[in-house]
């Protein structure tokens, strides 16, 4: 199907027929509508509405590139200035999304708006994602008394080997798209629109390719796992805020309908998990290589079992599957594979582009992983290279821009507490499958062969430890 564009004037004139409160009338946001791109009926170019409670990319169906980028502002960046350049972007952000280039009076003499590599291009689902760091409210901008408390500088974690000059930032941009030259294309013309405002501080590309046939699952990392089995399910708006957005009734109020960014790149080392044993690899995960399935299990999303899961398991770690301290504490994921080359040793410099989106990354990102540095299996063959944290505002109207709740410009998006974000609140547990009726009693066959079962997990074997990198 063909999904028509939406140009900022056609938006504009429905927000002024409807009202501005029609544009925030669903309780999810509009642009979770999006999520109905996972329907592989949909039109893969595809326009995300940019409006919204909730700004989009977070909720919205993962496509399968990313663009990733921190921007540092310029030292003599006034607050007008800083508002100038987010608006700037979110013109840009109006037009980007909806598949078209930048406006141009067509000058000769005049460079051309638009960089134009992606003419021709449709929206291809992109989104944009704008997020604010720490370092932004650290009194330049006179937002230091509006610092939410949830946004600490993410500590240093055993292990960690991070790269200040890859790491934290003023701004995040986060570009994902159909197509890797959309998104691409999106990151250059907001990085050209901020020339002498703020500069590119550090930039991350990424992939997700999905299995050719659905059936399969999950797409597959790096490392040859299906990757986001148990991953929080984004349509599911009450489990959205209960653990993913900001509730009016944590503070501030400018951030309600927002949510927080953690940024992990993280190294993995391809040699020496090539060279691993099978048997080693799925103790490591906790999961079966081929059908994904847990420890215990047949299929990708059958229950864990922490009776027959490795201890150091990843997947016990990540979530000890505990009752409702662990629900409280998921979060949801949204990483991309990266692959960037060899590295100057001649390795390849590829792994995980990690992000992930949460409530309170104090009791959900940090709480997590300061368990898994501490003994996850995987660390013997992952590094840490760059980190970073940002308070990802909430949405806008058409006739607004991302961050004016924050710089005085426009009211909370919401001001009433959602019931479904009380943490003390038991979480629902799926509604149990019903048994199948037992089948009418049968005559045995002495000549039928009994089925045969599931194989037990076998009983590690001791084995000599793998001699395990220095830390750095």
């Amino acid at each position: 199907m063909h999904v028509p564009s939406l140009t900022r004037r056609r938006i504009l004139t429905a927000a002024a027929s409807t009202g501005a409160a029609a544009l925030f009338a669903q309780p999810a946001g509009i642009i979770d509508k999006a999520v109905a791109a996972a329907n592989p009926a949909c039109d893969p170019h595809a326009a995300v509405n940019p409006y919204g409670i909730n700004q989009a990319g977070i909720t919205t169906s993962a496509p399968e590139h990313l663009q990733f980028a921190a921007f540092d502002l310029a030292p003599e960046t006034t607050r007008a200035q800083l508002i100038v350049l987010l608006q700037t972007w979110q013109g840009a952000i109006n037009t980007l999304t909806q598949g078209q280039p930048l406006p141009d009076a067509g000058a000769p003499d005049k460079a051309p708006a638009d960089t134009g590599e992606a003419l021709g291009q449709r929206a291809d689902r992109l989104t944009i994602t704008i997020g604010f760091g720490p370092s932004l409210f650290d009194g330049r901008f006179d937002l230091s008394s509006l610092r939410p408390a949830a946004l600490v500088d993410i500590p240093a974690f055993t292990g960690d080997a991070l790269d200040p000059a890859r790491s934290n930032g003023d701004l995040s941009v986060q570009c994902c798209a159909g197509t890797r030259l959309v998104a691409e294309h999106a990151l250059r013309t907001l990085a050209r629109l901020a020339t002498g405002r703020a500069t590119v501080r550090w930039s991350q590309s990424g992939f997700n390719e999905p299995p050719a046939d659905p059936a399969e699952g999950s797409g597959r990392n790096l490392l040859g796992f299906k990757d986001g089995t148990a991953n929080l399910d984004a349509t599911d708006s009450a489990r959205m805020a209960r653990n993913v957005w900001v509730d009016p009734s944590d503070g501030p109020a400018w951030l309600a309908g927002g949510t927080f960014q953690v940024y992990r790149r993280v190294l993995t080392n391809m040699r020496t998990w090539d060279e691993s044993v099978l048997s080693e690899q799925e103790e490591v995960f906790g999961r079966r290589r081929l059908s994904g399935a847990p420890f215990g299990g047949v299929r990708e999303n059958d229950p864990v079992d922490n009776a027959v899961t490795p201890l150091t398991a990843h997947i016990r770690l990540a979530n000890p599957r505990n009752g409702a301290e662990s629900e409280n504490e998921r979060i949801l994921r949204r990483g991309y594979s990266f692959h960037d080359g060899l590295a100057s040793d001649g390795t390849f410099d590829a792994g995980l582009a990690f992000v992930a989106y949460q409530r309170d990354p104090r009791r959900q990102f940090i709480t997590m992983q300061t368990r898994l540095a501490a003994s996850d299996a995987l660390n013997e063959y992952i590094t840490h290279t760059a980190s970073a944290i940002f308070v990802i505002p909430p949405g806008t109207t058409a006739a607004g821009f991302i961050g004016e709740t924050l710089l005085g410009s426009a009211p909370p998006r919401l001001t009433a507490p959602n019931p479904a974000a009380n943490l003390e609140t038991p979480t629902l547990p799926r509604a149990p499958v019903p048994p199948a009726a037992p089948a009418a009693p049968t005559t045995p066959d002495p000549t039928r062969k009994a089925p045969m079962l599931p194989p037990r997990p076998k009983a590690t074997k001791a084995k000599p430890k793998r001699k395990r990198k220095k830390s750095r």
